[in-house]
């Protein structure tokens, strides 16, 4: 086996494919929100930085999506998108008009925040998605998290500046490596991770969910979620009882609360 494949299959364990930590948790957050809004095939859906795939992986999809995005995806890729999915190029942080001359019932944001900039520009992300829909599901990867999720290197995020550069030049396991060490200095300026303290900040009414991958270890992501349903509409089906869409009590945050299959207890509602 040589060390070229070696470095990918090590990839693929933590990120590179469907299988791998990173897609299960994926595939295990998609169930997440089709459980915390069951209508989801009845809603029209705004997408900041995301695109058709991940949609045409659900077993049911929205009435429609638009996909807000900074890249071109290109006229032969938009030529084969479905007749319910809209992907515009923008800036997330500054939208078209056109956007909010829509009405759409939910916001969603898988790994986006974290690339739009600075504290300034991630206040007006949050705020675009209080303006666009009464409905929001805003995931994000956690700084406190010991592996680093772009870079599959660890703690890389406390790191200076210019080792992070150097990491993102010669880490045999990142998918796309950069040219230069300056050129690694300036991918590592367009990821900062968020911590729970900013999230709970950006989205103060909104039940903010951890992603515990192990006991013990600080969450892998949070997921800032709200629904305009707060009286008698539960976003996570709770056991044994209801935990409603607006912030929980201290009370509430010491019962466990089911999401699916997953039970999260006192360390995963914030």
């Amino acid at each position: 086996m040589t060390s070229s494949s070696v470095k990918k299959r090590l990839r693929e364990l933590f990120v590179g494919s469907d299988n791998s930590l990173g897609g299960k948790a994926r595939e295990r957050r998609a169930r997440w929100l089709m459980e915390a809004f069951p209508r989801l095939c009845e809603m029209h859906v705004v997408d900041l930085g995301g695109t058709c795939r991940f949609w045409e992986s659900l077993p049911e999809r929205p009435a429609s999506v638009v996909a807000l995005n900074m890249f071109d995806q290109g006229s032969a890729n938009q030529a084969d998108q479905p007749d319910w999915f809209d992907l515009i190029q923008g800036d997330a942080c500054n939208p078209p008009s056109e956007l909010f001359d829509r009405k759409f019932d939910l916001v969603f944001s898988n790994s986006t925040i974290e690339h739009v900039g600075d504290r300034v520009r991630r206040a007006k992300f949050a705020q675009v998605v209080h303006q666009l829909a009464p409905n929001h599901w805003i995931q994000t990867p956690n700084k406190a998290f010991p592996l680093e999720p772009h870079t599959v290197f660890p703690f890389e995020q406390f790191l200076p500046r210019s080792i992070r550069g150097a990491i993102y030049t010669y880490w045999p396991l990142l998918h796309t490596k950069a040219t230069s060490l300056a050129k690694g200095c300036e991918m590592a300026d367009e990821v900062e991770l968020l911590r729970r303290s900013e999230m709970r900040t950006l989205f103060p009414a909104s039940c903010l969910a951890a992603e515990v991958l192990v006991p013990l270890i600080p969450p892998k992501s949070f997921i800032a979620v709200a629904s305009e349903h707060r009286c008698g509409h539960h976003i996570f089906k709770p056991a044994p009882r209801d935990v409603s869409t607006r912030r929980a009590s201290p009370a509430e945050l010491r019962a466990p609360v089911q999401i699916g299959s997953t039970s999260l207890g006192a360390n995963n509602w914030l």
